[in-house]
């Protein structure tokens, strides 16, 4: 027996070949011997986050779905950039660009879908843009660092992406879109309707019913001018329009061909040796350009050239997506008609729109806008032919409800009644039978999942189905093995998921916050309206307005309550360094006020105690008068920054810590935090000023400064870990701003830099402060912008009166319920 494996050659190294491929090695890793060959010179990668790439959202890395690991691995030869442009059946040979000839046993075509362009004056002037891959991508992206004016023609899915992706890049948004409504092959109108609402809210101009007559400009672009005469301005064009399967070496080779290539069930073509998969297929008049069919033709494809042959019976198919950031979902025929009842529930509050079509009794079709997490459910009675019968008055209201569980449904009996089929992760065709195999041969946690399967790897708007199956898998263990806590009880998006969801859907309010990502509690608690007010407040600095009555006691009264009620008072000592007039005015003011004690800080400060809620604000215009500003001692911020003498009187002193303590602060006070923030420098490794117990400490060595994170006293003690060593005061300076932000981006509200620091690993911190000097800057910059909004003296601004009066100041505090005017504020 010959030991030669068969020669398969795959043409196109994109998601549909390299699924085929991974399913054939899933069945007989020794089976062949593998060649790819790709047109882009890059690995394997995900063409549906092309969107969040251009957003900003995630990096090339973060979209791979192979590396070249993975072809070192599998023994695959991958020619890369390199395009075959010529099949020869007879002596079954393909020869690519450069000239290269290899012969195949097996030959695959996976060459995908070729965008639309439409033929109109000025399509190929300089501007002109599709949105298919990575150089589509960078394309747009240096149009948009040039800022100005962009146009997308075409208000399908591609289109709206690109359009979100070049506004969050600053440029000025128009849609163009030739028919009434958005998305019309997805949407009904009540829902495209909704969603051009929703986006014209967010700055990008609409214009449906738009058709283009030319594109014109000089050479390159310069605006669109349509056929009712009107003229818009732009320097980009992104044509998303539509896509065609690319046909055109097949045609040449002569296979059988219609809109794509002809397939069997077993996904060959009219040449027995020839097989075709994804976007270029035909099968049974059908062409496919979601991506569940693909993955359903790569399993039955590699069924029949490995395994027990399956046979492809074609797909029914749903569309779920998050459309700039906003969710929807189409199954089925929901175009209605004779013999057709639509069930439809429209909530405006919460900006949710649901329409079910039933037709003797069967769900034929469904579209939800803004709610989607009965989708799957919907789409397993569509795909299954369910009788619906028994449960028709519920079934708009959900799973939960059809199920008899109302408003306390269990949250995960959802995900529970799906058949082990139903598809979790569109994006990677994970079906919910293949999540419960991994789980229950031991991958146990979110990223063990995704590492085995992939589910919720990409887009992530399956985590949530995901982390369900885990709780029903797993059962009481799997609490343990959770590491995003939700912020809390008010809702089950996580810390993580607010924060990229305030940013992804230019929120700028907590009542806008708490519609749009549906808050079970209407105006929050106690626990979830802080964080939101730090999240907002890090995300638009400038913008947003602090949420005075969102803050805790200690910091609406910037002072400490204690427990008999009185308060204690600490202006700030810039480095621990005090002045007799400073001394004399805290004498004075413990005097006047008939403070009962005085006491040096940990940090550093004079601590005034026993302090009168109605003195307070007297106080703190004593202490402004002799050029004192609040310590912060109450607050999520720069606490104190520690020093010893240094280099100035210690003669172990290597540098002027006490000099370099001052600046920092100077640089870092006010800052708002998700906790407490402390600093140390201290002049030399024998550490006066603890700095290795601080969140940021700086030793001061002969040849520099040596910088260390995460540090923390307290109930559990946690020693820094080192960052770096720098030369200069000023580097210094940088690296500590850069880590503050990072921290100040990043992290959980109330998590000191201790647990992240543990959380996200030393490595990435490195990565993002040391290693990466572009993103270092970058960092630094957005803190120092941050710092000109947040350094303006509370003490100084109570005591004037400037942002609120005094018997307000003075009230009692307690929460503030959100008048209803706000509550109906959407983005």
């Amino acid at each position: 027996m010959s030991d030669i494996k068969p020669h398969l050659v795959v043409i196109g190294n994109g998601m549909a070949g390299c699924r085929a491929v991974e399913e054939i090695l899933a069945r007989d890793a020794t089976r062949y011997r593998i060649t790819i060959f790709g047109a882009e010179p890059r690995v394997n990668y995900n063409r549906i986050m092309l969107s969040p790439l251009l957003a900003g959202d995630k990096s090339f890395d973060d979209i791979v779905i192979n590396d070249l690991a993975w072809y070192a691995d599998n023994g695959i030869d991958l020619v890369a950039g390199d395009p075959v442009v010529a099949i020869d059946r007879q002596i079954q040979t393909v020869t690519a660009r450069s000239g290269r000839v290899e012969s195949y046993d097996k030959l695959l075509l996976a060459t995908g879908s070729d965008p639309f362009i439409i033929p109109v004056p000025g399509h190929d002037l300089q501007g002109v843009v599709t949105f298919r891959d990575m150089d589509d991508v960078g394309t747009m992206l240096r149009a948009a660092d040039q800022g100005g004016d962009a146009i997308v023609i075409g208000g399908g899915l591609l289109g709206l992406e690109a359009a979100h992706g070049l506004s969050l890049r600053g440029m000025k948004v128009t849609v163009l879109h030739i028919m009434p409504t958005l998305m019309e092959r997805q949407l009904d109108e009540a829902a495209a309707w909704l969603l051009k609402e929703a986006l014209e809210g967010r700055g990008q101009t609409i214009l449906t019913g738009a058709d283009t007559a030319e594109i014109y400009g000089q050479g390159k672009v310069e605006g669109v001018r349509l056929k009712d005469g009107r003229d818009i301005p732009a320097s980009l064009v992104v044509m998303a329009v539509g896509i065609r399967p690319n046909v055109k070496l097949a045609r040449a080779a002569g296979l059988a061909i219609g809109r794509g290539i002809h397939v069997d069930d077993h996904l060959v073509t009219s040449d027995a040796n020839i097989l075709a998969v994804g976007e270029c297929v035909e099968h049974e008049g059908q062409v496919y350009g979601l991506v569940a069919p693909l993955w359903e033709m790569c399993r039955s494809l590699a069924d029949g050239l490995v395994a027990t042959p399956s046979g492809y019976r074609g797909s029914v198919t749903s569309t779920k997506l998050k459309v700039s950031g906003i969710d929807v979902f189409s199954a089925g025929d929901f175009s209605g008609g004779e013999g057709c009842e639509d069930i439809v529930m429209r909530d405006a509050a919460r900006g949710v729109y649901k329409r079910v079509v039933v037709k003797d009794g069967l769900v034929v079709g469904a579209v939800l806008y803004g709610d989607t997490q009965d989708g799957n459910w919907y789409f397993d009675l569509l795909k299954n032919q369910q009788d619906v019968a028994d449960i028709r008055d519920a079934l708009i209201f959900g799973q939960a409800f059809a199920s008899g569980g109302g408003a306390d449904a269990n949250p995960n009996a959802a995900v529970a009644a799906l058949s082990a089929e139903a598809e979790i992760c569109g994006c990677n065709g994970v079906s919910k039978g293949k999540i419960v195999s991994a789980i229950e041969g031991g991958a146990c946690t979110l990223d063990a999942v995704r590492a085995c399967t992939k589910a919720s790897a990409s887009c992530g708007s399956c985590t949530g189905l995901v982390e369900g199956l885990l709780a029903i898998t797993l059962g009481d263990a799997f609490e343990g093995e959770r590491t995003a806590p939700t912020v809390c009880k008010c809702t089950s998006f996580t810390h993580e998921d607010v924060r990229r969801l305030i940013l992804e859907k230019q929120l700028k309010a907590i009542p806008q916050v708490m519609q749009e990502l549906h808050w079970t509690t209407p105006d929050g608690c106690s626990s979830c309206r802080p964080a939101l007010n730090y999240y907002l407040l890090c995300a638009w600095p400038g913008e947003f307005v602090d949420d005075n009555q969102s803050r805790f006691v200690n910091e609406r009264m910037h002072a400490n309550i204690q427990k008999d009620g009185t308060y204690s008072v600490v202006p700030r000592m810039w480095g621990g360094v005090t002045s007799p007039k400073e001394l004399r005015a805290i004498a004075d003011v413990a005097e006047k006020y008939a403070a009962r004690m005085v006491k040096v800080t940990g940090g550093q400060r004079l601590d005034i105690f026993g302090i009168k809620k109605e003195d307070l604000p007297a106080v703190w215009a004593d202490l402004n008068a002799a050029g004192m500003v609040s310590g912060h001692a109450y607050a999520k911020a720069l606490r104190t920054v520690k020093t010893c003498v240094g280099s100035e009187w210690c003669r172990f002193g290597t540098q002027d810590s006490t000099g370099l303590g001052i600046r920092i602060e100077q640089m870092t006070w006010g800052s708002f935090m998700p906790h407490k923030f402390k600093i140390a420098v201290s002049g030399c490794p024998r550490n006066c000023a603890e700095a290795t117990i601080k969140d940021i400490g700086v030793i001061c060595v002969d040849s520099g400064y040596e910088l260390s994170v995460g540090g923390n006293g307290g109930i559990k003690l946690r020693g820094t870990d080192f960052l770096c060593k720098v030369a200069t005061e000023q580097e210094a300076l940088d690296y500590s701003a850069a880590f503050i932000q990072l921290y100040r981006e990043e992290a959980r509200y109330l998590d000191r830099t201790a647990p992240w620091v543990e959380r996200v690993g030393m490595d990435y911190i490195r990565q993002r402060i040391v290693e990466d000097a572009v993103g270092r800057e970058a960092l630094r910059a957005r803190f120092l912008y941050s710092q000109s909004f947040m350094q303006d003296d509370p003490w100084a601004k109570r005591a004037a009166g400037e942002d609120w009066k005094l018997h307000q100041h003075l009230a009692e505090i307690r929460p503030a319920p959100v008048p209803a005017a706000r509550k109906l504020e959407v983005v």
